[in-house]
């Protein structure tokens, strides 16, 4: 409170959506009452009817201290005022916020009944202490054939989509938003269109969990600044779910790689030296930070993220997703419309796969993987002519089905009946012997009325 009661009115410069003002010194002895992530008001003295614009601290320096203004800095001059609030930006938390949409700023969009008496917390907080983690040991099911059957999702595990402009993924997340067996869904969008955003809205609606979820929407036409506090809001929303509530909570995150974009225009305007191709030095720990959020909590619930990474001109090797993937536990690879079985890795499948699964998963996982890749040879050997054997021609009906049936994003079914799809696919192509499986699977569930002649 002491602090609104103060006005600098010594604007130095502004820079982009970056506003830097002179703060004398405290003396000796005083406690500095300005800290970093702190918010602040600035006020536009030319237009006093204009309401405030909202910034946060993002450098402290000596006299100095640089603002980032969310809304941008159209308008404001140099004889503009600013008032400290002494507090980091906070988000509205309360079972209310369920079924509700906000954008980036933490202000409702969705036209619904006001929420200024909830409570609200801070976000950005520290991550949780380690000896609160316990080992993952759940699965989130999907119903994506290609997820829950081949690289499963597990709470807890922070993984991305590594995939490039123009392919569905976030047709891609809102099915899985939509089917997953979660308590909670929050959603964070940055940098969509606005048909991206009506998209998941109406996606949730029609799938009925829109009572189950939260969205969090920095949308294009709105200033970029914003779209770095949604992963925030998203966690720190997700957070208290999981550890005052008890829930399982998963965290829907598109597209990280808009967050880092945001991350390089915040640097050039801060003047900091560019790293790899021009993005922050940090850029690394910036992302881990967010990231390892991601926890299945001793005696309460659990965060999963699931996060889009767009990769420019389909470049594993751009910043964003190889940094991404040295802190992520595995990868979900879409490209031509579907999941890759050999570019997705799940590295915490083995904690579910076989445990809480059926009995028959982690062989049939396996034995499937293995004749779609020599349906992929065989695929070779008719494009460059070759004669193609008997064995051949099923490896290529199979690599057909394989695709069609399970590899497809639009194909959805819960995991027993995935399954046994591979059952039935196995037996339309092979005999039992050619499985080269435990002789007590086969005999339990390859369907023998089926099995090719």
């Amino acid at each position: 409170m002491t602090q609104l009661l103060v006005r600098y009115s010594r604007i130095l410069e502004i820079v982009g959506d970056i506003v830097k003002v002179h703060v004398p010194e405290p003396d000796e002895g005083d406690v500095a009452a300005i800290g970093y992530g702190d918010l602040a008001l600035i006020e536009n003295t030319l237009d006093p009817d204009q309401p405030p614009y909202m910034a946060q601290v993002i450098q402290l320096e000596r006299s100095s201290v640089s603002l980032q203004v969310f809304s941008g800095t159209k308008g404001l001059s140099t004889k503009a005022g600013v008032r400290f609030l002494g507090h980091p930006m906070q988000v509205t938390f309360s079972p209310n916020i369920l079924g509700r949409a906000f954008s980036g700023s933490g202000r409702a969009i969705d036209g619904g009944p006001s929420l200024s008496e909830e409570a609200r917390i801070e976000i950005d907080g520290p991550t949780v202490n380690p000896a609160r983690r316990i080992l993952a040991s759940r699965m989130i099911r999907t119903d994506v054939p290609m997820i829950d059957v081949f690289n499963s999702l597990v709470e807890s595990q922070k993984i991305p989509i590594f995939s490039v402009a123009g392919e569905p993924y976030n047709r891609l997340l809102a099915q899985i938003g939509a089917h997953a067996d979660a308590d909670v869904v929050v959603f964070g969008g940055i940098g969509l269109i606005f048909d991206d955003y009506h998209f998941f809205r109406h996606a949730f609606e029609e799938a009925g969990v829109s009572a189950r979820t939260v969205m969090f929407v920095h949308l294009g036409s709105d200033p970029t600044v914003e779209g770095l506090l949604v992963p925030d809001m998203a966690l720190a929303v997700a957070e208290r779910f999981a550890v005052e509530e008890g829930k399982r909570v998963l965290v829907l995150l598109t597209d990280m790689t808009a967050y880092a974009d945001a991350l390089k225009e915040v640097g050039i305007s801060m003047e900091h030296v560019p790293s790899n191709r021009g993005y922050i030095g940090d850029l690394y720990s910036q992302l881990a930070r967010r990231y390892e959020k991601a926890c299945d909590y001793k005696g309460a619930g659990s965060v999963t993220i699931l996060s889009v990474t767009t990769m420019p001109g389909d470049d594993v090797t751009h910043p964003v997703p190889d940094n991404t993937g040295y802190i992520t536990e595995g990868q979900f690879y879409l490209h031509n419309g579907v999941l890759d079985p050999f570019g997705s890795l799940s590295r915490l499948k083995q904690h579910v796969i076989g445990k809480v699964t059926r009995e028959d998963h982690g062989q049939i996982m396996n034995t499937m993987v293995r004749f779609y890749a020599e349906a992929r040879d065989a695929q070779q050997k008719q494009a460059m002519s070759f004669d193609l054997t008997e064995y051949d021609e099923r490896l290529l009906r199979f690599g057909e089905h394989f695709h069609d049936r399970f590899m497809d994003i639009n194909v959805s079914m819960p995991l027993e009946q995935a399954l046994d799809l591979c059952w039935q696919t196995l037996a339309e192509c092979f005999q039992p012997h050619e499985l080269l499986m435990k002789q007590p699977l086969i005999d339990k569930y390859f369907p023998k009325d089926q099995a090719t002649g």
